[in-house]
């Protein structure tokens, strides 16, 4: 096994603290070679008992990325970007099998759970490899908006669970990183702090953040209180029943 040595390790790091979501696409097309090696790569990724739950569906249909746009909340990057992907865990593999050998599948929460997980595992280091190839990428988290009607545009079998969308393409745009919240509100010893510690480090990054929006012209946004409000009511309330229709046990 080849030793990765500090120079390459350090331009790992460099990559991954310079990333940008990018929402501005030029016309140049995603190569086909290049979304291979990028996936050959996410699959390298770490998965749980090298069960590999997840599959990636690259959508090239105008009629049906015209449709994703206005179900992503008319997101139009969705049709304009380079290449578009959908993320989805997948059972559906595991499912098969059972059926050829004849024995039960085991539908409790821990297989969506699993699904759900490698997928994202995988997605990050697919990601990865796109942006060391210089392509800009941005997470679809609309997808889930109406993912009844997704699963009938993109006729989803059962034990398909699509969970994110992927815009990929050369970047249009130069934004700015976005700030994370302070470690001391995400890296903790031995125990999660107490309350009054984790509001310190929002206050603080609250601080930061009203900083970030001001100089971009976005006005007086408090993060925290975003947050509050996001969280404050039910959302997609469609989710749990079009994943049980999938053939998830959520119990």
């Amino acid at each position: 096994m080849v030793a990765v040595g500090f120079a390459t390790m350090n331009n790992i790091i460099d990559l991954m603290m310079g990333h940008r979501s990018i929402r501005k696409f030029s016309e140049d097309p995603v190569l086909d070679e290049h979304v291979e090696q990028a996936v050959a790569a996410g699959q390298m990724a770490s998965t749980s008992g090298g069960i590999q739950s997840y599959c990636v569906l690259r959508i090239r249909n105008e009629q049906r990325l015209e449709s994703l746009v206005e179900l992503t909340g008319n997101q139009t990057k969705v049709a304009r970007c380079g290449a578009f992907f959908i993320i989805c865990g997948d059972t559906r593999r595991h499912r098969i099998l059972a059926k050829r050998d004849g024995v039960p599948y085991d539908t409790r929460c821990e297989a969506f759970l699993l699904a759900v997980v490698d997928a994202t595992i995988f997605a990050q280091s697919f990601c990865l490899a796109l942006e060391s190839m210089d392509y800009g990428i941005c997470y679809i988290g609309g997808l889930r908006n109406d993912l009844p009607s997704v699963g009938k545009l993109l006729e989803l079998p059962e034990g398909l669970y699509p969970l994110f969308g992927l815009c990929v393409g050369r970047p249009a745009q130069d934004p700015t990183i976005r700030p994370r919240l302070p470690q001391p509100t995400v890296l903790f010893e031995e125990r999660y702090p107490d309350d009054a510690t984790m509001l310190a480090g929002m206050d603080t990054y609250d601080q930061t953040m009203l900083q970030y929006f001001q100089e971009r012209g976005a006005g007086d946004r408090i993060w925290s209180q975003e947050m509050s409000a996001k969280f404050s009511a039910p959302r997609r309330e469609s989710l749990g029943p079009f994943y049980r229709d999938q053939g998830a046990n959520l119990e």
